[in-house]
């Protein structure tokens, strides 16, 4: 099945956001990701530099040149093994740099947050989506924010569990042990739990975009499955948004650190468009956007 017959499935066929139009199965649309912490799994975090504002606009810059499409901040890591952080600390980390974002640029900025007061606070800020990566089950007051504000929602399958994290130095942190009756089914199945939690606040399904949580609760085989098998999450009828880039799943099949795994993100890149992502999530913009160009070609042609 191609990405043109499974975006049949979408009832609602674009997302308008500030400035942008976003037409599911046109193209496949980059976001960048901007990690306000000093413990991101892939080394990228931009606190403990001298100036993380300055430092964040250069990034923002960068991937604003390269072609990116949505900008994601971030000031919470999810990475294996990583504390969390209080409400009052991550709206430090990141509004400041949001307002510097917002007047640099109209390209939609989301907010990568499970809180609703963070939320709340970035939509007011300028912040166009949000993005949870506990598909509104962790904060319950969340989703009722992004309704209040006809935002559009990423909800994340999530299956996060310390106990079943093995962190390795130079690798990162991966799963081991995660138990599923059957995998696809019970994603769906706990996606569909999120849904109905939008759908509860009044969220409508044009507002609401999906990722399958790779990297979330799985182990390195299960990942590679995931991916494999992406087009039966796209079959549940919304836009889907793939984030892998330089998760230690790619890392533990190629023998990899993070920083080598440019390469392996492409290729789930690839492998993601073949199988229905709208939205790739990457920390490398540039390569990124170029293999989903080429990509795009391939799979979207007709031969007219």
């Amino acid at each position: 099945m191609s990405p043109n017959d499974l975006q049949s499935s979408i009832s609602n066929t674009e997302l308008k956001v500030r400035n942008a139009t976003f037409v599911w199965g046109a193209r496949t649309y980059i976001m960048g990701i901007l990690n306000v912490t000093p413990d991101s799994f892939s080394g990228d975090g931009l606190l403990g530099q001298n100036d993380a504002i300055a430092a964040a606009l250069t990034q923002a810059r960068q991937m604003l040149d390269e072609g990116v499409d949505i900008l994601d901040l971030g000031g919470e890591s999810t990475r294996p093994g990583s504390d969390p952080v209080s409400v009052e600390e991550e709206m430090g980390r990141v509004l400041p740099i949001l307002h510097e974002l917002r007047a640099l640029t109209d390209t939609p900025i989301s907010i990568d947050t499970s809180k609703a007061r963070v939320a709340e606070a970035a939509l007011h800020a300028g912040a166009d989506l949000i993005n949870d990566v506990w598909g509104l089950r962790l904060d319950p007051d969340l989703a009722g924010v992004v309704a209040d504000a006809n935002a559009p929602l990423i909800l994340l399958h999530n299956r996060l569990t310390p106990k079943a994290a093995s962190i390795d130095a130079a690798m990162g942190g991966h799963y081991v042990g995660v138990e599923y009756e059957d995998m696809l089914e019970d994603i769906k199945r706990e996606l569909g739990i999120s849904l109905d939690l939008a759908h509860e606040a009044g969220i409508s399904n044009s507002n609401i975009i999906l990722d399958p949580g790779i990297g979330f609760g799985k182990t390195v085989s299960q990942n590679l499955e995931l991916l494999n098998r992406l087009d039966e999450v796209k079959a549940l009828g919304y836009p889907l948004l793939l984030g892998t880039s330089r998760k230690s799943f790619i890392g533990y099949t190629m023998d990899l650190p993070p920083e080598q795994r440019a390469e392996g993100t492409a290729a789930t890149t690839v492998i993601g468009i073949l199988r229905g992502a709208d939205i790739i999530r990457v920390h490398d913009v540039l390569i990124n956007a170029r293999v989903a160009r080429m990509a795009d070609a391939i799979v979207r042609a007709r031969g007219d």
